[in-house]
């Protein structure tokens, strides 16, 4: 007995843990429910503490390069210590709040391809701590981010690409460590653009739309970005045009190629 506890205390027999989540769908300022069960080992042992969070894969900028960085963005402790005894299953509910800037995954029914955000879950033993695997949850934009997202559609622009990236957009609500960009790629109309960039920053109120604008270069001059901002609210968006609205400063910017 005194053999097992020691190989259960370095994680061989030892509990382990499974998440398994209620509904994979959720929104920006919602709530992801699950239950985590927690397999008892080979003998019985104290648990210190169970947590679960959400972690997103983002980029960070090093010099020249680029790597990925796995993010835990919140955490929830789920009550204290306690015992699991040897075989036994011990199960625990969970409600997890999604943070209001929480980027999106889902885009046009669609998972977005690099737009990895998930449930981690983190068990910690007595010498030992066990990390379950991470369960992907499927973000969809709220209504206003919505209506923002039609609006590049009705005015021709098509989706290009997806990306969390590691920093701070100045100006901005922006809390967490990290914000998205969603590349588009604009119609004929546009021709004085490269591609367009949107990125939403929410709160529980409003969120901060910014879009960065990269246009092309001109006979004698280089191309370089421009950059527009504006807040929308949460519950009184619809009452904008909001394809015009975007249209106005679209067009400012990539109506026709400066080649002056």
């Amino acid at each position: 007995m005194g053999f097992k506890r020691l190989l259960a205390s370095m994680g061989a027999g030892g509990a382990s843990v499974e998440t398994e989540l209620t509904e994979l769908n959720v929104v920006p300022g919602g709530v992801v429910q699950g239950e985590v069960r927690i397999q008892g080992g080979a003998v019985e042992q104290q648990i210190q503490g169970l947590s679960v969070g959400l972690q997103a894969r983002v980029e960070v900028e090093s010099g020249d390069h680029e790597t990925k960085q796995d993010i835990e963005f919140t955490k929830v402790r789920l009550g204290g210590a306690f015992q699991v005894q040897a075989g036994a299953v011990h199960v625990v509910p969970f409600g997890l709040d999604i943070p209001w800037e929480t980027p999106i995954t889902m885009f046009a029914g669609q998972h977005l391809r690099g737009m990895d955000i998930g449930v981690t879950t983190e068990l910690d033993i007595a010498r030992a701590l066990d990390s379950g695997d991470l369960d992907a949850v499927d973000v969809h934009p709220l209504p206003a981010q919505q209506a923002i997202l039609d609006a590049f559609g009705q005015l021709g622009f098509g989706f290009r690409s997806a990306d969390m990236e590691r920093g701070h957009i100045r100006g901005t609500r922006q809390r967490l460590p990290f914000y998205q960009e969603i590349e588009f790629f604009p119609p004929q109309q546009y021709r004085g653009l490269n591609q367009v960039e949107l990125t939403f920053v929410a709160d529980d109120r409003e969120m901060d739309v910014v879009l960065e604008m990269d246009k092309k270069p001109g006979l004698f001059s280089e191309g370089s970005d421009s950059y527009r901002a504006f807040k929308v609210g949460l519950h009184d968006y619809q009452g904008t045009d909001w394809a015009a609205y975007l249209n106005q400063w679209l067009s400012q910017v990539g109506g026709r190629r400066n080649w002056l």
